[in-house]
């Protein structure tokens, strides 16, 4: 199998955070110890320079760039897994990201996962040709980004036409909005490549519904979620890659996975809105994570490049009322045992 076959397949993708010094340095050993996490715990993918790596890397820190997705491909190698599938976040405006892509495509990344972040104010068709240009590099995955994190609102009929793109390999439905998810699947489900893409839920609010979702296509097979590319599989990947697996079982027809994924559902939403910062309207989102991860042993702190990147008001009480009341969903002994070999 090789890595666009596994992404095709439906997989774990974490969305790799940017691990920092106190002095805003990267912290490679523990930078390499987060790839080494994602890969022990079975995840199929890793997703370098998106979001969750901080988008200040494609612009005041961009000489960061290169390093971290270079030490990603360093711990596949490690690994010695060739179907890992190795996604590269590209941002900008349309020059950057292809220039970005190429890249990445040099580096020998799979994929590119295409931000609208840092576009400017162009309209659909511009956003539609910017990824014509990089589809010309390496295959992309169509992001539907939230807005309140530097996304914007996307029409159906812009995710019918990127669909319909020859290098467009798959969608990251991430929008955290219910109807703007319903627009992206309907966009897919008319256009003339549905069967050829992929879909990856991005909602890191609603993993279990999107992961059981089937949506219905007349005279085909309903649309699915085989997989999913989400900050919140940074932390806690050991468990994620058990319930893509409860879904796959759940929707072949096994109701004690059905069943299992039910008792999941509250539990990771609820950490996920005290960790993405739901009340602070997503703002310390990136810190929620790092200080997930920091728990963890992972991190050595919650550092951010942009200043302003920091816990909201309330979030760390937050934070503490979900670690305490569900700790089945986190992956501690498991990164307790192993913790010292990835940081070696």
């Amino acid at each position: 199998m090789s890595a666009l076959e596994r992404f095709a397949a439906g997989t774990v993708i974490p969305a790799q955070p940017l691990a920092l010094t106190a002095d805003l340095e990267i912290d490679e050993r523990r930078q390499r110890a987060l790839s080494r996490y994602y890969l022990a715990a079975g995840a199929g993918g890793i997703a370098v320079g998106v979001h969750s790596t901080q988008f200040a890397i494609h612009y005041e820190y961009a000489h960061f760039l290169k390093p971290v997705l270079q030490m990603a491909l360093e711990v596949k190698e490690e690994f010695g897994d060739p179907d890992t599938v190795m996604v590269g976040g590209v941002a900008g405006t349309a020059d950057q990201a292809v220039a970005e892509a190429e890249l990445v495509a040099g580096m020998g990344y799979d994929a590119v996962l295409l931000a609208p972040y840092g576009a400017g104010d162009i309209d659909e068709d511009q956003l539609l040709e910017r990824t014509r240009r990089v589809g010309e590099v390496l295959p992309v995955i169509g992001f539907y980004l939230q807005p309140s994190v530097g996304g914007r609102l996307l029409s159906r009929e812009y995710w019918r036409q990127l669909i319909n793109i020859e290098s467009v390999i798959g969608a990251k439905a991430a929008p955290f909005d219910r109807y703007a998810t319903a627009d992206l699947l309907w966009g897919v489900a008319h256009s003339d490549r549905a069967d050829e893409v992929t879909l990856y839920t991005g909602n890191d609010d609603h993993i279990i519904g999107d992961l059981l979702l089937q949506y219905p296509r007349e005279g085909k097979q309903p649309l699915e979620f085989r997989g999913g590319l989400l900050g919140q599989w940074s932390l806690f990947t050991l468990e994620a890659v058990r319930i893509l697996d409860l879904s796959k079982r759940a929707k072949a027809g096994d109701r004690e996975a059905w069943q299992e994924l039910q008792g999941i559902d509250v539990p990771l939403t609820d950490t996920n809105g005290a960790l993405f910062d739901r009340s602070g309207g997503f703002r310390g989102c990136l810190p929620g994570i790092h200080e997930g991860l920091r728990r963890q042993g992972l991190l050595d702190g919650i550092w951010c490049l942009d200043p302003e990147e920091k816990l909201s008001p309330g979030q760390l009480e937050e934070i503490d009322r979900v670690w305490a009341a569900w700790p089945q969903i986190r992956d501690d002994a498991f990164i307790a045992k192993h913790l010292d070999d990835w940081l070696a």
